[in-house]
């Protein structure tokens, strides 16, 4: 298991302090704001362990405030239904006495009955397309220098990006952004940890996709976004350590406010998980 994906891990490993309160802990990797995923992810960690023999199928989370990394964040569980088919849990990350996050978790096991799914979009293969390495030195020059030192160094997941030209200004005018993912090692067995990372990863790449069709980028120093929403629908089983197709699309923009979705597919063509988000896209005011 590589270094990385094994600090992912201890990421999501939450310290427990009392019953349904747990502490989360920030990398130090010199970003101004705590990282949306690794909320997502850890209150996903949280909810889960307070709930037995149910897996998550959905759950919808809103920021209210930037989180601070140089502090931990408390996550306190609130057990609002254990009924017959189903379980609920709402989760809150605290910092400075104040809540940052909110998250409600809806919990089932699946049952008999009727299928069917969206079908896969026929794009390359992640090995016709090029590497993170290759990537970085086609791009390097456009990128923010904090995005450029959180490139540089060894990373938990692995993204190849289809319509690559994006980042040079080309404009998609069906709004539609692929990302093959994966983590750089291999994940213990347990689900729950596949579901974890899956979430982590997911906001990774979504509020991007709204200035897709503009031939722009969240990379350009004159946009400011953050995540107001995110929500994750966890369909089928899957291994969040092979790779995983993330179809996304960008239905609005307006108001500053991007809106995106996708889809998470394995090679094979299966929907495993559905997910999406809003967030501010700003263009940033110039100075006096």
């Amino acid at each position: 298991m590589s270094h990385a994906v094994q600090d992912l891990l201890s990421l999501l490993d939450l310290e427990p302090l009392e019953v349904n309160l747990f502490r989360g802990r920030s990398p130090q990797s010199g970003w101004q704001r705590v990282f949306g995923g690794q909320v997502i992810g850890q209150a996903l960690v949280a909810a889960v362990r307070t709930v037995e023999g149910r897996t998550p199928h959905s759950m919808h989370a809103y920021f209210l405030l930037p989180g601070d990394p140089k502090v931990p964040i408390i996550y306190n569980v609130e057990r609002i239904r254990d009924g017959k088919s189903f379980s609920t849990r709402l989760v809150s990350a605290i910092q400075h006495g104040r809540p940052i996050f909110s998250m409600s978790v809806s919990f089932h096991n699946d049952e008999e009955g009727l299928t069917h799914q969206a079908k896969m979009p026929d794009v390359p293969p992640p090995e016709a397309l090029g590497n993170e390495t290759e990537m970085r030195q086609r791009f390097r020059d456009i990128m923010p220098e904090p995005v450029r030192r959180y490139y540089e160094r060894e990373r938990p997941l692995e993204l190849r990006p289809v319509e690559l030209d994006r980042y040079r200004g080309r404009k998609l005018e069906d709004g539609r952004f692929h990302v093959w993912i994966r983590t750089t090692g291999r994940l213990p067995d347990d689900p729950a940890i596949h579901q974890c990372v899956l979430a982590y990863a997911s906001d990774m790449t979504l509020l991007d996709t709204a200035l897709v069709p503009h031939g722009r980028t969240l990379f350009e120093p004159e946009f400011m976004a953050a995540s107001l929403d995110h929500a994750l629908w966890l369909h089928r089983p899957f291994r969040a350590d092979e790779w995983l197709l993330y179809a996304q699309d960008t239905p609005n923009l307006a108001g500053a406010r991007g809106f995106a979705r996708g889809l998470v597919f394995t090679r094979d063509g299966t929907l495993v998980a559905s997910v999406a988000q809003e967030g501010i896209v700003r263009l940033r005011r110039p100075g006096p």
